[in-house]
């Protein structure tokens, strides 16, 4: 009979690599799509401000979306990567097979979805044999914003960044002191730069006014005096089009600690125009290159066709 249960196992592991092997030929182009979250980056990005221990829970299988360190030996949908997993794969099966309790899992939960600590190959094999749930030892993550089932890492960053916003947004009046509702960044963390360079600016004005500057008042000489000049040096530049993905506001960013490096070379008095000039032509992307990242959002719809045939056919999950 245990003869039985291993060639069971082995053409259930066959099979899991198959499925694998296709979802990633579907996936090529886009990576993150048939990735697992990462639990670290994840928690970068969301910062907890707290977690609760919840205890033994059954969880659905299909809500486990990440994992602490294996997420690269794994597919999305918990499929195995690589093939010296297939031993340990294969034991887990064959426990299955022989009706042979397993202790359970251990996932953090984050909004209602969860990632794995310990059990990474008992959500493999529970995903392949189609079971709905799990038993599992969870402990909850407290965060802001939402996670939804199928968000890969970069939908994330985004809902981070509309978090980020609007709290920015709320907290400073930005909005209000400027007209401005276009402050808009390409990745996480940069809208507490902004603000230091407001409080900043704010500081030296107040050295020479015989009263404390508002905060409205610091945001809108910010703006006329500080962004708005890097931002039409930016433009005059043509540099967004050499910096695909990215914002004005970035390059703000970007340009504004590129020219302190500048200044501190050259002296105080280098012009911001010169630093925008500079920066474009160290970091910026030549047109072929931005031709070849045409052809590859050309691809990549292609393969998200294939990808949607394989799973009308039942071959992909």
């Amino acid at each position: 009979m245990g003869g039985w249960y291993e060639s069971m196992a082995e053409e259930d592991f066959a099979r899991a690599r198959t499925r694998e092997l296709l979802s990633r030929i579907s996936g090529l182009l886009d990576p993150g799509r048939e990735s697992l979250l990462p639990l670290d980056e994840v928690l970068a990005l969301l910062k907890p401000a707290g977690e609760t221990y919840v205890g033994m829970e059954s969880v659905d299988v299909d809500k486990i979306v990440g994992s602490e360190g294996r997420y690269r030996d794994f597919n999305r949908h918990f499929l195995p990567r690589k093939e010296h997993l297939k031993s340990r794969w294969m034991s887990i099966d064959m426990a299955n097979y022989e009706d042979v309790p397993l202790p359970p899992v251990r996932l953090y939960e984050i909004g209602g979805l969860y990632f794995v600590r310990d059990g990474n190959h008992r959500v493999s094999v529970a995903r392949l044999r189609g079971q709905a749930s799990i038993d599992a030892e969870v402990t909850r993550l407290d965060a802001q914003v939402p996670l939804r089932q199928g968000m890969t890492l970069e939908e994330l960053k985004r809902e981070v960044l509309g978090y980020e916003k609007r709290r920015f947004y709320e907290r400073t009046g930005f909005g209000a002191a400027t007209g401005d509702e276009g402050l808009d960044f390409s990745s996480p963390g940069r809208y507490d730069a902004v603000l230091e360079h407001i409080l900043v600016h704010k500081y030296y004005v107040n050295q020479n006014l015989s009263r404390e500057l508002s905060l409205a008042e610091a945001i809108w000489s910010w703006y006329e005096n500080v962004y708005r000049p890097i931002v039409l040096a930016i433009e005059e530049e043509g540099l967004l089009s050499r910096f695909p993905g990215r914002t004005a506001s970035d390059l703000y960013v970007f340009i504004v600690r590129h020219w302190d490096e500048l200044k501190r070379k050259y002296g105080l008095e280098y012009p911001i125009s010169e630093a925008a000039r500079d920066y474009g032509a160290r970091y910026g992307s030549s047109p072929s290159a931005r031709a070849l990242g045409a052809l590859a959002a050309s691809l990549r719809a292609a393969l998200d066709g294939l990808a949607a045939w394989l799973r009308k056919k039942g071959i992909l999950p």
